[in-house]
């Protein structure tokens, strides 16, 4: 037997010993195993007990860059103890936009040019006290605002609220994956991977867009408005992964 030969049946010998390893592994690997997913909502009502207000004051154009500031600093000083004569603590009251602009007027004869100067201010209020919003409203609209609006209702700690709305899920994607089993002769395994998903709680908002109020002046007595909060939604979505036996 000469050399030639000899290597070509340890070749031939390597080869059937590599396809009956790789046939023994394929068939013992778990990404062969099939897979079915099921999905369950759990959703619990609760009242919300913050709400979330944004309050704000636009100047009207002025000639100075001075003046605009001035204006909007009175202005919005004003808004904000008349925030804080209502209970609402400092903590509570968070400046998120401030924007000092200039103006141009654009007209064919003369072009672009700078006709005065605006100031933007806006604060986000949480009001603990659901009582008080209307009042928030009322006041600091007295005060000036005429930027009032996108309030939401939230729930402080809304931690055990969200583990009742998940156990609710598990349980009824675990009631899904049995039922479907039953009707289809499938037999489940175990449950090989979990997905969550937290669905937010819708908004409501409230916009103050009257012309009559851009103006405090103009209006001797601001009316207090309604309020309502409701109840909050807590969904969650649990995602089951069983192996099918």
């Amino acid at each position: 037997m000469n050399k030639a030969y000899t290597f070509l049946i340890a070749l031939g010998i390597l080869a059937i010993a590599g396809v009956a390893g790789f046939s023994v592994w394929s068939a013992t690997r778990p990404d062969n195993l099939e897979r079915f997913s099921v999905t369950g909502s759990g959703t619990v009502y609760a009242k919300a007990d913050i709400a979330n207000l944004s309050v704000g004051f636009k100047t009207t154009v002025k000639n100075t860059a001075a003046e605009a500031t001035k204006e909007n600093s009175e202005k919005m000083n004003d808004i904000v103890n008349a925030i804080k004569g209502l209970g609402v603590d400092a903590k509570d009251i968070k400046t998120t936009n401030y924007n000092l602009s200039p103006v141009y007027n654009w007209t064919e004869k003369d072009g672009q040019k700078l006709i005065g100067y605006e100031v933007s201010q806006r604060a986000d209020i949480k009001i603990r006290d659901l009582n008080k919003i209307g009042d928030v409203i009322a006041q600091t609209t007295a005060k000036g605002a005429n930027q009032v609006g996108d309030i939401s209702f939230t729930i402080d700690d809304e931690y055990l609220l969200k583990n009742e709305a998940r156990a609710l899920a598990i349980t009824k994607a675990k009631e899904k994956a049995e039922m479907i089993a039953a009707q289809t002769g499938m037999k489940l395994g175990k449950i090989k991977g979990v997905f969550e998903n937290s669905v937010p709680s819708p908004i409501y908002s409230y916009t103050n867009a009257s012309k009559q109020m851009m103006d405090a002046s103009a209006v001797p007595e601001i009316a207090t408005p309604s309020i309502e909060s409701g109840q909050n939604e807590i969904k969650v979505d649990v995602t089951l992964n069983y192996e099918i036996k």
